[in-house]
C-alpha cells in the first residue's frame, strides 16, 4: 500500500498531539478558580495567586530540563518511539491529576507532564527536519504551530463547558485519555523514517531525501554535496550560532508563557469572570496566533534565501509585538484587552516558527534535536523566571510591568538573531 504526501500526514498528527498538549496544559489555569475554592478555601488572592504561580514554575522547570532530555531521547530512538514516550506519560500525568490533594501532590503530576511535554517540541523539530526539504520546513512548523494556537483556541472554552457536565477531577481524566487514543494512529501510521517507509512512495521519498541535501559549488562550477554538520554537545555549545538560536528561544518563549498561564487569572482577577464567562473570552487571542502560525509560512518559493526568510519574518513578528505589549498596560475594557492579546499572540507565532525551524537550517539530522532541546530549555527557563516574577509584579492588581517586559523580551529575541547568526545556513565544521 502506498500513501500519497505521507510526510503531510505525519506533520498533521504532530500537529494534533499539540492540539492535545496545549487541552492538557491549559486545564489547570482554566479549572484553577474551581480548584483554588474547593481545595485552598482559607487563603488570600496574593496566597492563591502564589501557590498557582508556584505550581506553574515547577511545570515550567521540569518542562526546561524535559526539552534538553527528549532531545537526546529523541535523537537516540528516533522520532516514532520518542512520541510514543512523550505523548504516553504526559496523558498518564494528565489523569493522575484527579487525584491531587495540594500543593505537593499537583506539583508532582505537573512536574510529570512538564517532563513529558516537553519532547512536543524537539520532536516536532526533528520529524520536520526528517520528513521534509529545506524549502517546506518552514510551512511544516507553521502547521506545527498552529497545533498550539488550535489548542489554545479549543482548550478554554472546550473545558469550561464541560464543567456544566463533570467535576473538574473528571475533567482531567477526560483530556488525558485523548492522548492515549492518539498512540493509535501514530503506531499504524509512523512505521519508520522517509529513507525506509514501505507506504511512502517513489516520488515523495526522492523529493523528501534529494530537497534535504546540502551542496556546493566548486570552483569549476560542478554541485557537490556538503557532509552534513552533526557536532558534539561541546562542540555545538562553542558555536556563536547556536547560542543565537538559545538567547531569541530563552527571550521569545516567556512573552507565550505568560498568556499560557495567565490569561484566565488575568481576566478573573481584573475583569471579575467566572470559569464560564472566561470561556466566552478566553480563547480569542489564540485565533490571533493561528493566523500568525499562517503568515510565517516561508518565503523561499518566491525566491527568498533562508537568511532573508528567518530574519525578516522574526523581526516582523518582534516588531508587532513590540507595541502590542506596551498597549496591555491599559487595555480598557475585557473585549478590547482579549483583542490586543490576538495581536499579541498573532506577533508571536509570526516569529516562533522560523525561530523553532533555526537549528534544522544550521544543523544535520542527528543534531538538529540536541540544539532544539537546549533551546527549548532556555526558554523555558526563561518563562519560569517571568512565571515567578508576576504574582510580585502584579500584587495590586495592575499587569503593566509584566507586559513591558514583555515587549523588552521581543528586542532581545530580535537582536539575539541579528547579532550571533550572521548569516543563516548549514554550518560548517571548525578548522
Amino acid at each position: 500500500m502506498k500513501l500519497n504526501g505521507l510526510r503531510w500526514w505525519v506533520i498533521a498528527l504532530i500537529a494534533l498531539a499539540t492540539v492535545i498538549n496545549y487541552i492538557d496544559r491549559q486545564a489547570l489555569s482554566v479549572l484553577w478558580p474551581d480548584i483554588v475554592e474547593e481545595l485552598f478555601p482559607d487563603e488570600s488572592a496574593l496566597e492563591r495567586k502564589q501557590i498557582y504561580a508556584n505550581i506553574s514554575i515547577v511545570f515550567v522547570f521540569a518542562y526546561a530540563f524535559g526539552q534538553a532530555i527528549f532531545g537526546k531521547i529523541f535523537d537516540w530512538v528516533g522520532t516514532r518511539l520518542g512520541f510514543v514516550l512523550s505523548i504516553g506519560v504526559w496523558s498518564l500525568a494528565t489523569i493522575a491529576h484527579a487525584f491531587a490533594q495540594g500543593v505537593l501532590t499537583f506539583s508532582l503530576f505537573r512536574a510529570i507532564l512538564g517532563i513529558a511535554e516537553a519532547g512536543n517540541w524537539p520532536g516536532a523539530a526533528k520529524g520536520n527536519a526528517e520528513w521534509f526539504p529545506t524549502k517546506e520546513r518552514a510551512l511544516a512548523q507553521g502547521l506545527f504551530n498552529s497545533g498550539a494556537a488550535i489548542g489554545g483556541i479549543v482548550a478554554i472554552p472546550l473545558i469550561a463547558f464541560l464543567t456544566v457536565y463533570f467535576s473538574w477531577q473528571m475533567l482531567f481524566v477526560v483530556v488525558g485519555a485523548v492522548g492515549l487514543l492518539w498512540l493509535i494512529p501514530w503506531l499504524i501510521l509512523v512505521k519508520a523514517p522517509p529513507g525506509a517507509h514501505p507506504w511512502i512512495t517513489d516520488e515523495e521519498r526522492e523529493y523528501i531525501l534529494t530537497g534535504q541535501r546540502q551542496t556546493t559549488m566548486s570552483a569549476d562550477m560542478v554541485e557537490t554535496d556538503v557532509e552534513e554538520y552533526n557536532p558534539s554537545t561541546g562542540e555545538l555549545l562553542k558555536r556563536k550560532q547556536s547560542w543565537g538560536v538559545i538567547l531569541a528561544s530563552a527571550a521569545i518563549d516567556p512573552i507565550w508563557w505568560l498568556f499560557v498561564f495567565w490569561i484566565p487569572i488575568y481576566l478573573n482577577e481584573v475583569y471579575a469572570m467566572d470559569v464560564k464567562s472566561i470561556g466566552i473570552y478566553g480563547w480569542v487571542p489564540y485565533v490571533g496566533a493561528w493566523f500568525g502560525g499562517l503568515l510565517a509560512q516561508n518565503r523561499l518559493k518566491a525566491g527568498w534565501n533562508t537568511d532573508k526568510t528567518r530574519k525578516l519574518t522574526i523581526t516582523l513578528g518582534c516588531l508587532i509585538m513590540l507595541p502590542s505589549l506596551l498597549a496591555m498596560s491599559q487595555p480598557g475594557s475585557p473585549t478590547m484587552a482579549v483583542i490586543i492579546m490576538a495581536v499579541i499572540l498573532f506577533g508571536f507565532q509570526t516569529a516562533i516558527g522560523n525561530v523553532q525551524t533555526l537549528p534544522s537550517d544550521l544543523l544535520g539530522k542527528k543534531a538538529v534535536g540536541t540544539l532544539a532541546g537546549f533551546s527549548g530549555m532556555a526558554a523555558k527557563l526563561g518563562a519560569v523566571g517571568l512565571t515567578a516574577l508576576v504574582p510580585y509584579l502584579t500584587a495590586d492588581g495592575n499587569y503593566a510591568p509584566a507586559f513591558i517586559i514583555g515587549a523588552s523580551l521581543a528586542i532581545v529575541a530580535m537582536a539575539a538573531v541579528w547579532l550571533l547568526i550572521p548569516k543563516i545556513e548549514p554550518l560548517k565544521k571548525l578548522d
